[in-house]
């Protein structure tokens, strides 16, 4: 069996994740205590992709649950399954880290990763074959400083790394730092990350409220899918970004936890090669004529 460690982090990615788990028990027809009340012996069937199967019958899931707070934690515990998670899998700092990516990659979480990673790594080593780790969390977020510690480790280097990242949006936060925290982290991401599933906040707030007609949208399952368009998001990001660091704002915040403000203009590079990239894919074109008579000649040559 090929099994799946779950990681989730951060108010965003752990409210995600709740939402996650609640759909999968109930596809798999497991209850909030993780008892099966399922009525198909085909929801039992690869449960252990995601569960471990305990004691009196009880389906755990391989999950990992860290913040830098234990505000997150708690909210998680009271609610619908919070029951049904491993307790010794909610790993947790108490100070938190007042949105600077800084906090959460040189100092708070620096402090808190060590936890994180001994609780992977005893998920791990209980797997049979362990398939891969996907990451819940928001760009913007201070996790982001915990997960680039999971991804710099690389304790499982044959194993693939998916994120699935919140990319900020001014429609939903009024955090001014938002840019900085973002590009920060598609640095990261885009060294160490194997696949990234992107989640654009401003095109959920958009289907949201102007499609769907939503006044007060809850968490739920998207559709994702993968063009070119998704550098707009980037762009958008990257000029925001500019437009702070050209003038330093804010600056101090993160170049007293420990930063080189060299770190952010690589950062800005990595972000403007990404749009680049896309922009480049987007204005390929592929002449099929050719290529098909090129194929014909070669037919008639071998004839």
């Amino acid at each position: 069996m090929r099994e799946i460690l779950h990681i989730q982090g951060g108010q965003c990615g752990n409210q995600i994740g709740a939402k996650f788990w609640e759909v999968v028990c109930a596809e798999h027809g497991i209850d909030p205590t993780g008892k099966y009340n399922g009525d198909s012996d085909l929801q039992l069937e690869r449960i252990n992709v995601y569960y471990n199967e305990a004691s009196c019958g009880r389906f755990v899931p391989r999950a990992v649950l860290m913040d830098l707070e234990p505000g997150t934690m708690d909210s998680i515990r009271s609610g619908p399954y919070g029951q049904v998670f491993r307790p010794d899998n909610f790993v947790f700092g108490q100070s938190g880290a007042g949105n600077n990516w800084a906090k959460g990659h040189y100092t708070e979480g620096a402090e808190l990763i060590d936890s994180v990673l001994d609780v992977v790594r005893k998920e791990a080593e209980n797997c049979d074959c362990l398939q891969g780790m996907p990451l819940f969390g928001r760009r913007d977020w201070i996790w982001d400083g915990d997960s680039a510690h999971l991804q710099d480790q690389r304790e499982y280097p044959d194993r693939m790394m998916l994120t699935f990242s919140v990319f900020p949006s001014p429609k939903v936060s009024d955090t001014v730092v938002e840019p900085y925290n973002a590009t920060l982290s598609v640095h990261q991401l885009v060294e160490n990350a194997d696949e990234c599933m992107v989640l654009d906040n401003e095109a959920l707030y958009d289907i949201c409220f102007r499609t769907l007609k939503l006044t007060t949208p809850s968490y739920g399952i998207y559709f994702i899918g993968n063009s070119t368009s998704i550098q707009e998001m980037f762009r958008r990001v990257s000029e925001q970004f500019t437009a702070m660091f050209r003038r330093k704002a804010f600056l101090h915040w993160y170049t007293g936890e420990g930063m080189d403000e060299m770190e952010f203009t690589e950062a800005e590079s990595n972000m403007n090669d990404l749009v680049a990239e896309y922009q480049q894919y987007q204005d390929a074109t592929v002449d099929e004529d050719g290529e098909y008579e090129e194929n014909e000649d070669d037919y008639e040559q071998e004839g």
